[in-house]
């Protein structure tokens, strides 16, 4: 039996709410010129969005991608605040984080929004990083995935597979953002497999076996090279750790190696 190619890594580091435009441009400098020969995998930043054409100008001589963290689902209009897909697209952002655990918790974020953001995002030519994972309480109460076949069936309802080639996902178990703890491999692994055989059932095999699942939940330099080596771990999503660029390539570089 052929065997499935690996899918290439994708890196990303999420910002949220730290860094202005000025060390947004200093922290790029400096790595751009780290991760230059590094091809194996793809790197991208999500700064806020004060950050954003700063970071896309800086960026602009190198592999570095940007993304946005967030996008509304409208073209224009009285939204106040909001920031629509083609304002993003114009900038140069080629990213888009939708659907992250704190945009749920905080800003009543739904299954139902991150499905308008998607299909907003896609038809203005950005590539969604779509979030999905299950609370503490959930994961205790054996509801793991049952939470994540409905956020995959909700949030990807009325997809054409066309525009779903451009989806990433990411699975972030909520117990693991921030607390310092995070899932083992096998677990990662465990829930990335049930994520890959909804997408299957959603759309086909072959497309599922093209979409990356990233992993986010304390990523950090320790625990790279194991939640990596996983055959359904295509990458990891970044938070704090990514804030810092010494440990941000450490983890880049870790990419580079485990999929030589």
């Amino acid at each position: 039996m052929m065997e499935t190619p690996r899918r290439r890594p994708l890196i990303a580091g999420n910002w949220k709410m730290y860094k202005t435009a000025a060390q947004a441009r200093d922290y790029i400098n400096q790595l751009k010129t780290m991760v230059s020969s590094r091809t194996r995998v793809d790197v991208a930043l999500a700064p806020p969005f004060p950050a954003i054409e700063a970071a896309v100008r800086a960026a602009a001589d190198s592999p570095l991608v940007i993304a946005a963290q967030n996008v509304f689902w409208e073209e224009e209009g009285a939204y106040t605040g909001e920031v629509s897909a083609a304002m993003l697209n114009d900038l140069g952002v080629e990213l888009v984080i939708i659907g992250h655990s704190e945009r749920r918790q905080y800003f009543g974020e739904t299954d139902e929004t991150v499905n308008r953001r998607i299909k907003a995002a896609v038809a203005n030519g950005l590539r969604p990083i779509v979030c999905i994972g299950e609370t503490l309480d959930q994961r205790e109460a054996g509801l793991t995935f049952s939470v994540l076949a409905t956020q995959i069936k909700d949030g990807l309802a009325g997809m054409d597979p066309k525009a779903a080639e451009q989806l990433i996902l990411a699975y972030e178990p909520i117990w693991a953002i921030g607390t310092g703890r995070t899932a083992t491999p096998e677990t990662a692994q465990e829930a990335h497999q049930f994520i890959r055989n909804q997408l299957t059932g959603l759309f086909d095999k072959k497309l599922a076996n093209a979409i990356r699942i990233l992993y986010g939940g304390s990523v950090k330099p320790e625990n790279t090279a194991d939640l990596l080596a996983q055959t359904d771990v295509d990458g990891a999503l970044v938070g704090g750790a990514s804030l810092k660029v010494d440990a941000f390539y450490e983890i880049v570089d870790i990419g580079c190696r485990v999929t030589a």
